[in-house]
């Protein structure tokens, strides 16, 4: 069974010092490029969370690659590409700007990384899961443990406060945008427009931080945005919120459709490949279809070997991290490749990896475009009260899934109902209910 040395406690504070370290070396890097003191950070607070989410990441994930250095410093790679690429993707959503870029560099993840990067990114997961945990764990273990709860619910605190005011200013920005934009782009006039001194310092620093978001170019990019949305009238247009939840809902009917027939083909049975208990929905093939989407929409044009080659990554490092996450909230294991060659602790395998890649070419080729075309024939007075109805619908399933699942997985070990909760999860998904569901479950103590 995979077992997380790591206790909550723990990992709260070593997302606080990672993400400390981390602000620091983005602090030296950019003294020596510019010369002078820059907050390289998103927040105010001295602190950079996407190293320490990657920190946390590695501790979680990638505990098993140990034994194998090779795959633990690939491991580092993936995970903190898929984490900056993400961040990257959703600022740029927000604020039709990206806040860096090295497209300047010949290979490159649409400007968001380079291999140099990257290659610091590998190294940092060896020394985090080698040396670095141990050492800040042994120097926290030195604060008594209530006073180590207390420092965390301030530090905490104090980040919550902090990205909510950056938050608020980025929100004003928003708000403000088309008013901004039709008295002038200036920097001064939208520093009155946002009137009051704490907008102006957290923009000030913001810009000078990520020349790229410059106000300027963030207002002349929403102006834009304004006068394409006056022409807008077809439902979930581009990449937008609504558009992904409907690719996550029918890749995960398709999955589901497709991961049966298969299953048909190979063993001469049918069985169940859904992952909630209302409905045929799989839940790994709707995220593995919206995270294609998210990471590979802008290359859907490019060549399909490079195509192939992202989705394979990005498949591979999204099936791992399902496979571990499963086991750690569930003790549940759903496949199991140890079987097969080429294989990553049973978790992954080549052959299935590559499939993955398969995937990403048809479907950003094919089948994308034709599943958003059907999305946006939707008439939009239904589109919006049609979606949340099913976000609704998709939230109870998967909470009511979960708890039948933490059920069955205690059944298992001989735990018995405490409250009323409990026995009606009992008798409403009995384990022959819930073999029937999820077939190739298997538990581990």
């Amino acid at each position: 069974m995979y077992h997380l040395p790591y206790t909550g406690y723990a990992l709260l504070w070593l997302f606080l010092i990672y993400s400390l370290l981390g602000w620091i070396f983005g602090v030296v890097v950019a003294a020596f490029r510019r010369k002078s003191f820059v907050n390289t950070g998103v927040l105010n607070m001295p602190v950079c969370p996407v190293y320490g989410c990657s920190a946390v990441a590695y501790s979680i994930f990638l505990l098993e690659l140990k034994q194998v250095p090779i795959f633990l410093f690939i491991g580092g790679m993936v995970i903190s590409a898929c984490i900056i690429v993400l961040t990257g993707t959703i600022l740029r959503l927000f604020f039709h700007r990206k806040w860096w870029n090295y497209s300047q560099f010949r290979v490159g993840f649409d400007g968001y990384l380079t291999i140099p990067m990257l290659m610091i990114f590998g190294l940092a997961a060896l020394f985090v899961l080698f040396f670095g945990n141990d050492l800040l764990l042994d120097i926290v273990s030195l604060i008594p443990y209530r006073i180590g709860k207390v420092i965390l619910i301030i530090s905490y605190i104090l980040l919550a406060i902090d990205l909510l005011e950056v938050l608020i200013v980025a929100f004003r920005i928003r708000v403000h945008v088309k008013r901004i934009y039709k008295v002038s782009t200036d920097l001064d006039h939208i520093s009155i427009t946002f009137g009051n001194a704490i907008t102006r310092a957290v923009q000030h620093r913001l810009e000078k931080a990520y020349p790229n978001i410059e106000a300027s170019k963030i207002v002349k990019g929403f102006g834009k945005y304004v006068e394409e949305s006056k022409t807008k009238k077809r439902f979930a247009e581009g990449k937008c919120f609504y558009k992904l939840f409907w690719l996550f809902l029918l890749g995960s009917l398709f999955g589901d459709f497709f991961e049966t027939i298969f299953c048909r083909l190979k063993m001469g049975v049918w069985m169940s490949r859904s992952s909630l208990v209302y409905g045929p929905f799989s839940i790994v093939w709707g995220i593995g279809c919206m995270m294609l989407t998210v990471f590979l929409y802008q290359y859907r044009d490019k060549n399909d070997r490079y195509i192939f080659f992202y989705g394979t990554v990005v498949g591979g490092a999204y099936e791992y991290a399902c496979s571990v996450l499963s086991e750690l909230m569930f003790g549940t294991i759903f496949w199991d490749y140890s079987k097969m060659p080429f294989n990553l602790g049973g978790r992954i395998n080549l052959l299935y990896c590559f499939f993955w890649g398969i995937v990403a070419v048809f479907w950003l080729k094919i089948i994308y475009p034709l599943l958003s075309e059907w999305i946006e024939k939707i008439p939009t007075w239904i589109g919006p009260i049609l979606t949340w109805a099913l976000i609704i619908f998709m939230i109870i399933n998967a909470g009511i899934s979960g708890l039948a699942m933490d059920r069955y997985a205690k059944r298992q070990s001989g735990i018995k109902s405490k409250n009323n909760i409990e026995k009606t999860l009992d008798q409403r998904f009995p384990d022959d209910r819930m073999k029937k569901i999820y077939p190739n479950a298997k538990f581990v103590r």
